[in-house]
């Protein structure tokens, strides 16, 4: 933990705006440096431009293969593109537009000519493509769209994400093809790629304008009970982390009539008026404590035990994470899913009765025990939210989520709303729930603890090579001998995910009262150990230890 975590930012953890986007256009990635190629994560590519990992090159060369890709699958509908507020991304928005525009893909950009939240980009294909009764997965007249954001990364770092034609983040057979052609193009010669420069883009007859906020804001209601919170005068403070949400929050308390305010409506690609994470970095992670000080210092009651807001959230950059802040402080996401979960299955009558839930498997067993008492269905994936598209698309999922705070939803009448990650909507749902309920989601996952029993739920690092993170990522359940698991027996060890068969990436081993789940990280020389305890702290601890030595025989 940074000395200085959580306290507000000091002028030299600022980054320099102009040397940043100055490095995107003068520095030139070298294809043979495994660190400077296209690389898509769980989340898109990602890097800085000062490293060399994010870049003029690496944009042109993947707009191209995007280019290539959408024509191979038989896409020729238009490309819904969005971008968040890192200093990177407009540059890069640009970037693909020159691209796309000389390839003659038809691009719909933001009307107001600012800010897209991720969600507002996945609602926009959706629609686009008559979802989900219209929807095919390739072919003629079809949507697809790009989001420019390294979602809560710093404010050095910039992002690339692709959209298909199904609203959510691509699956790996499509990010594998094009980081593979994108690499290709910059071994050959990515200044060959055809562009539209200068003046003339906006001009160009492919790009058309596009109102976001409207089409995504104006469809709320149809996803939460809007009337419900504000009949009840529901006190939201929303605080956008100078994000993408900024807007979005404004023009949902005018056209709602909500008492809404907007704690923080600055926009700075330097984000000066952040606290400090854990680790002393500029995070627009709205699921930490240190992130969120400001936002949990304003709601820490007073004397007289009020607080300004009833309910008070936060949106990461790109606004598809969510975080909650009540008079007890900021939830735990695990918490708060499970909370989410329970309310939503027996406040939505309009959807499937056999509609499942979706979680990744290092989210908590919480939601676990929630789904049985609730009788319904638990789908457990890979983390990835690609893994819930299909079953939030065909409504047989009714809520997937994330141990790290990103989740969505089906409308109320049991369709899809966004494929793609939606914290504006999850923040939103806190209201609906203690306007409906007359309880906070915390108080609410109080009383889930005195039903269900309290967990412990931590996430720590431990260090790895490239080639330790190779093979962690290919263990197989009989790479490890161990029979317990800090003093219980083990009950399963999992390397793919029981919801889908899906290779996990690592590893998960569980008992009857603790797991923990062992990944490598895709950017960093680590590899990450989520784990949870029903016997406390002390036991947690005892499951870390025992993961990391099971981890480490496994690796040899």
């Amino acid at each position: 933990m940074h000395e200085r975590a959580g306290t507000l930012a000091l002028p030299e953890d600022l980054i320099d705006v102009d040397e940043v986007t100055a490095s995107y256009y003068d520095i030139e990635p070298d294809p043979t440096n495994p660190d400077q190629r296209v690389v898509f994560g769980t989340s898109g590519h990602r890097g800085s431009s000062l490293d060399g990992a994010f870049n003029e090159a690496h944009i042109v060369a993947t707009t191209a293969a995007i280019v290539e890709y959408r024509a191979a699958q038989g896409i020729d509908g238009p490309l819904f593109i969005g971008r968040d507020t890192h200093a990177l991304s407009e540059p890069a928005w640009r970037s693909a537009l020159e691209v796309l525009a000389a390839a003659g893909v038809t691009v719909k950009v933001d009307s107001r000519g600012s800010y897209t939240p991720t969600p507002a980009v996945s609602v926009a294909i959706l629609c686009a493509n008559g979802a989900p009764e219209a929807l095919r997965t390739t072919g003629a007249g079809l949507a697809d769209g790009i989001v420019v954001t390294p979602s809560h990364n710093p404010p050095r770092d910039g992002g690339f994400k692709y959209n298909p034609p199904n609203g959510g983040p691509a699956d790996s057979d499509a990010t594998g093809w094009i980081a593979a052609r994108a690499n290709e193009i910059l071994e050959s010669g990515w200044r060959s790629v055809p562009r539209v420069i200068g003046s003339d883009l906006f001009e160009h007859p492919c790009i058309q304008a596009f109102d976001y906020l409207d089409h995504y804001v104006s469809q709320l209601d149809q996803v939460i009970d809007i009337d419900a919170i504000r009949d009840a005068g529901v006190r939201i403070g929303a605080d956008p982390l100078g994000g993408a949400s900024v807007d979005y929050w404004a023009a949902i308390s005018e056209r709602y009539g909500l008492d809404l305010t907007v704690v923080n409506p600055n926009v700075d690609p330097a984000w000066p008026f952040m606290t400090l994470d854990w680790d002393g970095k500029i995070r627009m992670d709205c699921s930490s404590p240190n992130a969120m000080a400001s936002l949990r210092h304003t709601m820490t009651p007073g004397p007289d035990g009020s607080t300004p807001y009833d309910i008070a959230t936060g949106n990461d950059a790109d606004s598809d994470r969510h975080g909650i802040v009540t008079a007890d402080g900021l939830m735990n996401p695990n918490h708060y899913l499970a909370v989410a979960i329970e309310y939503l299955f027996t406040h939505r009558p309009g959807w499937p009765a056999t509609a499942a839930v979706g979680k990744t498997l290092v989210s908590s067993s919480l939601i676990d025990r929630v789904v049985a008492a609730m009788g319904r269905s638990l789908i457990e994936v890979p983390v990835g939210f690609k893994h819930f598209v299909p079953g939030l698309l065909d409504g047989s999922v009714g809520f997937g989520g994330e141990e790290s705070a990103g989740a969505s939803f089906l409308r109320k009448d049991g369709t899809v709303w966004s494929t793609d990650k939606d914290g504006i909507i999850l923040a939103l749902l806190a209201s609906e729930i203690l306007a409906v309920t007359g309880k906070t989601p915390s108080q609410l996952h109080v009383e889930q603890v005195e039903r269900f029993g309290a967990s412990v739920y931590a996430r720590v690092d431990a260090p790895a090579n490239r080639e330790q993170k190779a093979k962690l990522a290919a263990l197989d359940p009989s790479d490890v001998t161990a029979t317990e698991l800090a003093g219980d027996p083990i009950t399963a060890k999992l390397v793919r995910a029981p919801g889908n068969d899906a290779p996990i990436g690592g590893l998960k081993v569980t008992t009857d009262a603790a797991w923990f789940a062992a990944r490598p990280s895709g950017t960093e020389d680590v590899y990450k150990i989520y784990a949870e305890s029903f016997k406390g702290a002390e036991h947690l601890a005892e499951v870390q230890q025992a993961a990391r030595e099971l981890v480490s025989a496994a690796l040899g």
